[in-house]
């Protein structure tokens, strides 16, 4: 890796007035220099742009040669990420929600760690943040040898699926077919198993960098439950869809098992159709055993493959 990494920061706007000043403020003012800023309008109604126009007029004019607005219509978290990424050139790729911030050296100190390591994938540590109270997450160490292990905890929330606590190399994105998920709930856990799985290298950076944001009532994880549920397991069977012909060689090697009982379960309980959308679902679910260890309840798993035996 080279002495002086660059980076691309990736961030979706959209009806985030009340916050981008402050995640604006703390991107382009970071202590490193080589860094392209990348921020995609998703079609926001709101004041968002303008306010990120006044900050960068009235405190950041020498950067613009490195800032790019992109304005499309609005498709949502997923498809702004990826639009991001059409414009990216870094060696390093960060992706950052514009409702969050980040520490002023966030990126000088993961840039130390890319040259002490030239890892693909540099994850690290984090604040939510509520209205009241901070609580800082420390992530557990992962490394290339025990990727299979970090994907199966992000399925089974053993492990943190969040995009924007992963910097990754541009190159692990251009050289695998790497696709984003079409709808905004577990987008991350969805983009991040491809990643670690196409990773050589893995490293934790041991330091809470990136704040969190919980007290948005805006934000995707405050949509409605049902909604929510249904958007994640859409996101989940078009993963199993990808990888279904050979699941062995792929992210999900670990992992089908407890997509396949929980988008079952939630058909069953939210009356979402999964069974008639995806036909060979009670077949699969069928052949899945219970276990303990998946994050859906065992008395959930057993309810669904009864359903499922019955189901045919």
């Amino acid at each position: 890796m080279a002495s002086h990494p660059s980076f691309s920061i990736v961030a979706p706007v959209y009806g985030v007035e009340r916050y981008i000043a402050n995640c604006a403020d703390s991107l382009l003012g970071q202590t490193y220099d080589n860094i392209q800023f990348i921020f995609v309008n998703d079609g926001t109604k709101d004041a968002s742009i303008a306010l990120l126009e006044k900050l960068i007029d009235e405190k950041y004019s020498f950067l613009k040669d490195r800032i790019v607005i992109v304005n499309k219509h609005n498709e949502g978290l997923p498809a702004a990420r990826r639009t991001g990424m059409e414009y990216v050139t870094g060696d390093y790729v960060l992706h950052v929600d514009s409702d969050d911030w980040v520490e002023k050296d966030m990126v000088a100190k993961i840039a130390a760690k890319a040259v002490e390591t030239d890892s693909d994938v540099i994850y690290f540590d984090f604040y939510k943040e509520y209205s009241s109270r901070s609580k800082l997450d420390r992530e557990k160490d992962y490394t290339a040898d025990s990727k299979m292990k970090f994907i199966w905890g992000l399925f089974n929330y053993k492990a943190y699926g969040y995009v924007w606590n992963k910097c990754v190399k541009r190159s692990v994105y251009e050289k695998n077919d790497i696709r984003f998920p079409s709808y905004g709930m577990h987008e991350d856990i969805y983009l991040m198993a491809q990643l670690l799985y196409c990773a050589d290298s893995i490293v934790h950076l041991p330091e809470a960098l990136y704040h969190y944001r919980r007290d948005n009532p805006g934000s995707i994880s405050a949509a409605k439950t049902k909604n929510r549920r249904r958007d994640s397991a859409m996101n989940m069977m078009d993963l199993y869809e990808r990888y279904r012909n050979d699941l062995y060689n792929s992210p999900i090697r670990d992992s089908y098992g407890e997509i396949l009982l929980r988008t079952g379960w939630l058909s069953i309980r939210y009356g979402f159709g999964f069974f008639e959308k995806y036909p060979y679902l009670a077949e699969s679910i069928r052949k899945q055993p219970l276990s303990f260890r998946n994050k859906t309840f065992i008395l959930w798993q057993l309810i669904t493959k009864i359903y499922a035996m019955i189901k045919r």
